[in-house]
């Protein structure tokens, strides 16, 4: 329970339908500002646990009668989230820590958690469903999309498995957001109206860049702007500030200035450049996938057509999934894919089932 209105209704609903519910929030990581003069320092609150957040999920908890645990995971979430996504930033990519949370934090270390409270179900309040499919004497759990298109998300759930899914809810998956919110007017939760936040849960005021700097002192250091000929145009100031597509912010010297709006295309670690170009030369349809993951517990074997997104809100394009040794994939678009960036997730689809996803690479 995160004190907001998916998890509340999840777990509302779980209780009307007669399950035996246990309501657990994690304390997550957050950073500790630095002291100012004369005052000590500030220790902000990660979005997803902050004390208001706690205080409504426990009268939430209070309201359906239902037990409330608050767990501290800051430690972990620290060294499996935060410390990883620092890392990747460093190394010249876009990383999206939601996939560790997932992995490590939510189907890992929480789920531990509540099965040693006698669980038999992880309950959360994600927008993806659950389809469980017997042939003989096997069950098969396969992971689909959200009813709600405009908020699925079971691209960030890609990292679960058939244990995970044996043991795993989605109240909400069968559902609009609009109707989830009727849903908690009806259960008369006070999260009914509650704005959603968009920003990563352990940044300060969502200023990912300041973050960067406080954590990682020297992970930024400024380099060359080069087009595509090579020739320098411009200054960055290090390369963790810009990602692929990225059009505002990139100091070009005047006297560079390009008839047409320039985008980047790379960012060259070994040159600690950023490389920019026009929007003819942004884009690329093959994409290598690094530690490719199927929902299934096996690849194909081999090419198949499906569809696939390079970013959790980028539009799913279709492409042909090419399973390479090693676990590893090479997936090729019928059409290029402008906002490929190697660190972010490629998530493969057959119709409304995930069929898994890995770490973009690099582009061919």
């Amino acid at each position: 329970m995160s004190g907001g209105v998916d998890s509340s209704v999840a777990a509302a609903l779980l209780v009307e339908r007669g399950y035996e519910v246990i309501g657990i929030m994690l304390r997550l990581w957050a950073e500790q500002m630095p002291a100012g003069p004369g005052s000590p320092g500030k220790e902000n609150a990660n979005r997803c646990c902050a004390p208001e957040a706690v205080a409504d999920a426990r009268a939430i908890a209070r309201q359906l009668g239902i037990p409330f645990y608050d767990i501290h995971a800051e430690s972990v979430f620290k060294e499996k989230v935060v410390d990883p996504w620092i890392k990747a930033y460093g190394e010249a990519t876009t990383p999206n820590p939601c996939f560790n949370c997932n992995r490590s934090i939510r189907f890992g270390f929480l789920m531990q958690r509540a099965l040693a409270l006698g669980a038999d179900f992880l309950a959360t309040g994600h927008y993806a469903r659950i389809a469980i499919t017997r042939e003989d004497a096997t069950t098969r759990y396969r992971l689909l999309k959200g009813v709600d298109a405009k908020k699925d998300q079971s691209y960030v759930l890609h990292v679960l498995g058939q244990r995970d899914l044996a043991r795993a809810m989605f109240p909400c998956g069968d559902f609009t957001k609009q109707q989830v919110r009727e849903m908690a007017r009806r259960f008369g939760l006070p999260t009914a109206e509650r704005a959603e936040s968009q920003d990563l849960c352990f940044l300060t005021e969502g200023d990912y860049r300041g973050f960067l700097l406080r954590q990682a002192p020297g992970i930024a250091t400024p380099g060359p702007i080069l087009n595509t000929r090579g020739e320098v145009i411009g200054r960055h100031e290090g390369l963790p500030f810009y990602t692929i597509g990225q059009r505002r912010g990139l100091n070009i010297a005047p006297q560079n200035a390009h008839a047409e709006a320039l985008y980047v295309l790379k960012l060259d670690a070994a040159q600690n450049a950023v490389i920019v170009g026009t929007a003819d030369e942004l884009g690329t349809r093959q994409i290598l996938v690094r530690r490719m993951h199927y929902v299934s517990g096996a690849p194909p074997a081999g090419p198949i057509r499906c569809s696939a997104k390079v970013r959790y809100k980028a539009r799913e394009a279709a492409c042909t999934l090419a399973p390479l040794p090693g676990g590893d994939a090479q997936i090729t678009f019928d059409e290029a894919q402008r906002d490929a960036t190697p660190g972010q997730g490629l998530v493969a689809y057959d119709g409304d089932d995930v069929l898994g996803g890995g770490v973009i690479a690099r582009n061919a």
